[in-house]
């Protein structure tokens, strides 16, 4: 079972409900990857989701990965993929994947110059999030890149969404600037 624990500054518009958004986005995104069984298993697996300022995430940015800039989606896995895997094949018990942060100037830039809702682009960037949180990373190469698209990909269609990355190969790479 997914629990999603969301915390909304008031930047991001009061208009939309960001914490069904986060928990739809984590639930899509764990369904389509290789810990799928957590979806519906006996295993509480918590995330907690911040919807805040770019300043705040530029804050986080520099003092956890030393980049002194603010980024769209910031993810702080609390388990390695190998306690993942223990965890999972226990069946019980609970866990905490760890902490997403996005920025709600960053997102709403991104999601305007690709010429879409900004709830859509922060349920992309809540998604990737979560991926990261699973031990999916994009940057230690090209063929885990395009696995996590592809789960992103099924995961958002699931939601009724389209591509985030349509014709634009290697798009990861503008997440976690």
């Amino acid at each position: 079972m997914i629990l999603v624990e969301a915390d909304v500054d008031g930047e991001w518009d009061s208009r939309t409900d960001w914490p069904n958004l986060a928990e739809q986005a984590a639930r899509a995104a764990v369904a389509h990857s290789r810990f799928a069984v957590l979806a519906d298993s006996r295993i509480s697996a918590e995330v907690s989701v911040k919807f805040t300022t770019d300043a705040e995430v530029r804050a986080l940015n520099a003092a956890y990965r030393h980049k002194d800039k603010a980024t769209n989606v910031l993810s702080f896995p609390m388990l390695e993929a190998s306690e993942l895997d223990a965890l999972e094949s226990a069946g019980v018990g609970e866990l905490l994947l760890g902490d997403i942060v996005l920025g709600a100037g960053i997102c709403a830039a991104e999601a305007a110059e690709r010429g879409i809702a900004i709830e859509a682009h922060a349920t992309h960037l809540v998604a990737h999030g979560i991926l990261h949180l699973l031990g999916y990373d994009h940057e230690t190469g090209q063929r885990d890149a395009e696995e996590m698209e592809q789960i992103e990909r099924r995961a958002l269609a699931s939601l009724g969404m389209a591509d985030p990355y349509p014709a634009e190969p290697g798009l990861q790479d503008q997440h976690h600037g």
